[in-house]
Parts: C-alpha cells; sequence; structure tokens
C-alpha cells in the first residue's frame, strides 16, 4: 500500500497496510551484520559448532530481523514531511529463532497515528513471520515521528 497523507495513514489505523516480499536470510548477511555489531557469539557464526546445537545450524541475530525493517516492510509511506525520526519502541519480542537459510516476510499494521498541527507520531505492528512456521521471530512496535510539511496537503 502506497500512504500519501497524514490522513491516509490516520484513517488506516487497525488495518494492516503491508506485506513484504519473502526474503532470504543467508550466513553471509549474518556475519556482516555480526561483525558490524561485535556480536560474534558462536550460535550466529560458528556453522560446524552450531551444527549440534538445538536448531542444528546457525541462527540470525534477533537485532538483525529488526534493522531489516525498511528492507522487509510491504508498504510506502510518501507523507509530505520535512524529516521522519525513529522515536522509539513500545514492544519487542523475539518469539522464535530464526535459522539462517529460511525466509522471512513483514506484515505491518497501523496500530497509533496521531496527528497534532505539525506532526505525526504512528506505531506500526510489524510481525515477521518465518515461512513454514506458526510461530513469528519477531514482533515489534516501532514509533515513529514525522515533521510535516505543512505547505503541501498532508
Amino acid at each position: 500500500m502506497d500512504i500519501r497523507s497524514a490522513k491516509e495513514l490516520t484513517d488506516a489505523v487497525g488495518e494492516e497496510i503491508g506485506v513484504g516480499p519473502w526474503v532470504q536470510i543467508t550466513q553471509e548477511m549474518v556475519n556482516a551484520f555480526a561483525k558490524l555489531s561485535g556480536d560474534n557469539q558462536w550460535i550466529h557464526v560458528d556453522v560446524e559448532r552450531a551444527l549440534n546445537s538445538p536448531w542444528n545450524g546457525t541462527i540470525a541475530h534477533g537485532n538483525l530481523v529488526l534493522s531489516m525493517g525498511p528492507y522487509l516492510r510491504g508498504y510506502s509511506l510518501n507523507v509530505p514531511m520535512r524529516y521522519g525520526l525513529n522515536y522509539g519502541l513500545d514492544r519487542l519480542r523475539f518469539p522464535a529463532p530464526l535459522p539462517v537459510g529460511s525466509r522471512v516476510r513483514m506484515h505491518s499494521t497501523v496500530a497509533q497515528a496521531e496527528r497534532t498541527e505539525n506532526q505525526l507520531q504512528f506505531v506500526m505492528r510489524n510481525t515477521v513471520e518465518l515461512e513454514g512456521s506458526e510461530k513469528p521471530v519477531m514482533v515489534s512496535e516501532p514509533i515513529t515521528r514525522y515533521y510535516l510539511d505543512t505547505s503541501k496537503d498532508s
């Protein structure tokens, strides 16, 4: 879905506005994230050792999945704004591990949206689905604040 105004976003509260494409999580992605974050725990990066783990292989970092939110989403927000900021998280859970090599996709629902004269603050409920599993690998509720361009109809 393509949201083009503050009103469209506030009107969408309670609605799923996007399901992203399936994305395969590779060992290369996990290794790059481990290097960047400094989290080199063996369960993420030691392929041989992880074969003897409960998951029979490496698993992705939960924070890697969180950081992939913009890449995984299946909607676009084209609300006229001067700038937007991540404001925080109301909720973040990793209910199931994400085995490397698996595919995931994100479902996004507008949980809350409130507009003031020059701001739009909204909360998305993002659920990252693991292909073939009933349990998601991540549920998050990021809060975003847009500082609106009030010279345009928003």
